[in-house]
């Protein structure tokens, strides 16, 4: 039935909104590994010392997805949406006027905390307000729009860093959160709430754990696995993780909802989306780092070389919504990530020093966007299908945490096998491509693992991926391969 005219205006709105934030998020993820560079030349440091730049940012985003979840179910989704994208505005300004690196560090680290708030939240304003009926459509689009925002994203950084200045790059935020937060007024902020917050101490201990565990995984290649850094961050992970599960099986309210892995959908949905995070995070900063060293493309061409696959994970998720496909879960899921699984196996075994971009790269690229498009969509309708409405946001922040851990973990291992690989040329990429086909074939066996049909109601979806990916921690595994070259 179609919904009152103020009803449909207002659920346009909230898509809208909510694709403009995901857009803003992921824009700035994709454009801050241009910035590196040239933050370096200009407050003198090292690159060891301005990857701290990415690094600030990825450590309490991936803290604090977890958390953020159950706190938007709880204070309303809308108003959180709003404090996290007032948050990101404010602090991509002062990004941009930073005097010096230890400001421009901490106004990183507030942005990845306001980036935490909004994601979770936008997924779960997307199903609160829009009908049942366009939820398939809408959820394809939101997922296009960080999709798009990752393929134009290393065009335009590039331009301006060549044109103007690495401190434009943070502009580009603002005009789009000012926009979002004007606009934003006309939702109803306290709608969507279930009651009192939650477990505050619970979150902090949440955030703590996965904090270190990221910590840990950016620093073991720069470090070493037996470093005081590592060890401590690992020593950190294990008390608060522990601490964390004890206190939200006593908790009314608790942070972390292990009630949620009672299902076997939800759990297998987790454990997949952290190795889809692993394989794709990894061979993503690879392509970047394999075109600029092998074949010799400056940062802006190695970007645009990457948009194709973006595109193509656009397309795959508005045309699921748009064409109505009765596809579930466990065949997205299973039939995406052995999609990707051929693509990286084909990489592995043909890419050599010998540019081959129409002939090699193009149609893997593009094949392997579709598979992470059907990927995407796969694992987050499986983790919606597994959670109450009352509870979306912080199911997909869960989802959302665990893409970002084995992410970190599939970049540290990276840059492990470039540095350990003998050879020169293409063997040190070839092998970390051979690694992420067996990762990809493992989500792919465990996506069977998935029951159910097709979901009635659509899912909320897990984060866009990255096309340029995990510039978070790329300079870590920039640097071993500089050294493993020379």
């Amino acid at each position: 039935m179609t919904p009152p005219a103020p009803a449909a205006r207002r659920a346009s709105l909230a898509l809208l909104l909510a694709c403009a934030g995901t857009f803003l998020s992921f824009l700035d993820a994709t454009v801050t590994n241009l910035a590196v560079p040239p933050i370096a030349a200009g407050f003198d440091v090292s690159l060891t010392t301005v990857s701290w730049v990415a690094t600030a940012y990825v450590i309490p985003f991936a803290a604090l997805l977890a958390p953020a979840g159950p706190l938007a179910d709880s204070v309303g989704r809308a108003r959180l949406f709003l404090v996290g994208v007032a948050g990101f505005t404010v602090s991509s300004l002062l990004i941009a006027l930073a005097p010096n690196l230890p400001v421009l560090l901490g106004a990183r680290a507030v942005q990845g905390l306001a980036a935490a708030l909004l994601v979770p939240a936008s997924l779960a304003l997307v199903l609160t307000e829009i009908p049942v009926e366009r939820r398939r459509a809408a959820i394809g689009l939101w997922s296009a729009a960080g999709a798009l925002a990752a393929a134009a994203g290393p065009a335009l950084g590039g331009l301006l860093v060549e044109v103007l200045d690495w401190r434009a790059l943070f502009c580009l935020n603002l005009p789009v959160g000012a926009w979002v937060l004007i606009a934003g007024r006309k939702l109803p902020a306290g709608e969507s709430r279930t009651g009192k917050g939650p477990d505050l101490v619970g979150g902090v201990l949440l955030a703590l754990g996965i904090g270190s565990a990221v910590y840990g995984l950016t620093q073991g290649p720069d470090h070493g696995w037996t470093s005081v850094h590592v060890l401590a961050a690992a020593g950190v992970t294990v008390l608060s993780g522990a601490a964390t599960v004890i206190r939200s099986l006593r908790h009314p309210r608790p942070a972390l909802r292990l009630d949620l892995f009672r299902s076997r959908t939800f759990a297998v949905a987790s454990g997949v989306s952290a190795a889809y995070g692993a394989s794709l995070f990894a061979t993503m900063l690879l392509g970047v780092l394999f075109m600029t060293d092998a074949w010799g493309y400056s940062t802006l061409e190695a970007g645009l070389a990457m948009s194709p696959a973006a595109l193509a994970t656009a397309v795959v998720g508005v045309g699921i919504g748009r064409l109505g496909l009765a596809l579930t879960p466990r065949t997205m899921v299973a039939a995406g990530s052995a999609v990707i699984a051929a693509s990286t196996a084909a990489l592995a075994l043909l890419i050599d020093t010998e540019p081959h971009f129409w002939t090699l790269w193009l149609p893997a690229g593009v094949v392997m966007g579709a598979g992470v498009g059907l990927a995407t969509v796969g694992i987050s309708s499986a983790a919606a299908l597994s959670s109450p409405p009352q509870h979306f946001a912080a199911a997909t922040g869960m989802v959302m945490a665990a893409r970002q851990v084995g992410g970190g973990l599939g970049i540290a291992a990276t840059a492990v096998i470039i540095a350990e690989v003998s050879g020169t040329g293409a063997e040190p990429y070839a092998a970390v491509y051979g690694s992420a086909t067996g990762v990809s074939l493992a989500a792919a066996v465990a996506g069977l693992a998935l029951r159910g049909p097709a979901p009635a109601v659509p899912p909320a979806p897990a984060a866009p991926p990255q096309p340029v990916a995990s510039p978070e921690q790329a300079p870590a595994a920039a640097r071993v391969l500089e050294g493993d070259q020379r």
